[in-house]
């Protein structure tokens, strides 16, 4: 569980981000962000049943929504595993992190527009996963077919199909440092997509107490989304020219503290950059987001979390959401 008490200290945007030049604005709010109850069924020593629902989208329309997780899996060995149904493929880091223990109050703009365009978030469709040694570095792998139109959908919007890959070294055990590198491409409405990506983890010891950890990720592909969400007259050239890139740096301070129900402290701040469409209507959003987290029994059993989504923008667009903004988040979460 998810619940948050939010505060937007943007000149007229509300709480979920849009400006409103006339009106009322709502900018303090209580908020249950999510509510998601699953179930990891071992159906034999190789296969296994996945469900993971989120009730708190039951608060709004819920076409499309509330079913996340709904996928089987056969594992015939370390070196490869069948999955089908409808799950998060693997196109990064934040895709294989569950949202309740990462650095931060919520994956990065990037994960949610690559989620639009069929890469990451949850999907329908088929994956092969594995592992492998080179040598003395250990290569885990992934291979997916989507239908890239995401989650709880009837059927495919087309008859394209979107494919992607993604592998990860291991470049040290000590320092926890890997390198991943994910590729894609596909068709939609019978037009050529692609996706690209690279991204870095490790995570440093400094003392007993002491530790550092950190996330660099970036992404680059066709926001074939933007492209048919305009009107034919609108739309500039071919789906090509639609091009989205990002980058963020996640470093995260965390101290052990273990004093009675206080487990550890920690700090992270996340600045990413984002642009939707840098090839033809450049609009960079730079995000910054330090948040402070007490940490409460193991493996964030509980947490608190306080702390800015600082948002800026190249260029302001009135009575939307791309607008300037400083959001205040008071976030209480509760896992089993």
């Amino acid at each position: 569980m998810q619940a948050r008490y939010l505060k937007s200290y943007g000149e007229n945007v509300d709480v979920m981000g849009v400006h409103h030049s006339t009106g009322d604005v709502v900018q303090e709010s209580f908020d249950i962000k999510r509510m998601r109850v699953g179930l990891n069924t071992k159906l034999s020593e190789a296969t296994e049943v996945v469900v993971l629902v989120n009730l708190a989208d039951f608060k709004s329309d819920t076409k499309g929504k509330v079913l996340e997780n709904a996928y089987g899996k056969y594992t015939f060995s370390k070196y490869i595993a069948l999955t089908g149904g409808q799950f998060r493929p693997a196109f990064g880091i934040e895709e294989l992190v569950p949202v309740d223990i990462i650095k931060s109050f919520d994956f990065s703009n990037q994960y949610y527009e690559f989620g639009k365009n069929g890469w990451t978030s949850f999907q329908i469709g088929a994956s092969a996963t594995g592992s492998v040694d080179l040598g003395k570095i250990p290569l885990s792998y992934a291979l997916s077919v989507l239908n890239g139109n995401g989650k709880n959908v009837e059927m495919d919007k087309d008859n394209g199909k979107q494919y992607s890959t993604r592998m990860v070294f291991g470049l040290s055990k000590k320092y926890k440092i890997n390198l991943g590198l994910n590729g894609g491409f596909g068709q939609v409405f019978k037009e050529d997509v692609f996706a690209i990506g690279a991204d870095f983890t490790s995570d440093f010891k400094l003392t007993d107490r002491f530790s550092l950890d950190l996330q660099i990720e970036y992404k680059q592909g066709t926001n074939h989304n933007l492209y048919y969400s305009l009107p034919v007259a609108s739309r500039i050239g071919s789906v090509d020219g639609y091009q989205m890139r990002g980058i963020y740096f996640l470093p995260n301070l965390r101290y052990i503290v273990d004093y009675k129900k206080l487990t550890a402290f920690e700090f992270s701040c996340r600045y990413e950059t984002f642009n939707p469409n840098y090839k033809i209507d450049p609009n960079v959003r730079q995000t910054y987001t330090p948040m402070v987290s007490l940490e409460f029994g193991k493996a964030y059993t509980g947490r608190i979390e306080l702390g800015f989504q600082i948002d800026r923008y190249d260029h302001e667009i009135p009575d939307t959401s791309t607008y300037n903004n400083d959001l205040f988040l008071l976030q209480l979460q509760l896992r089993l």
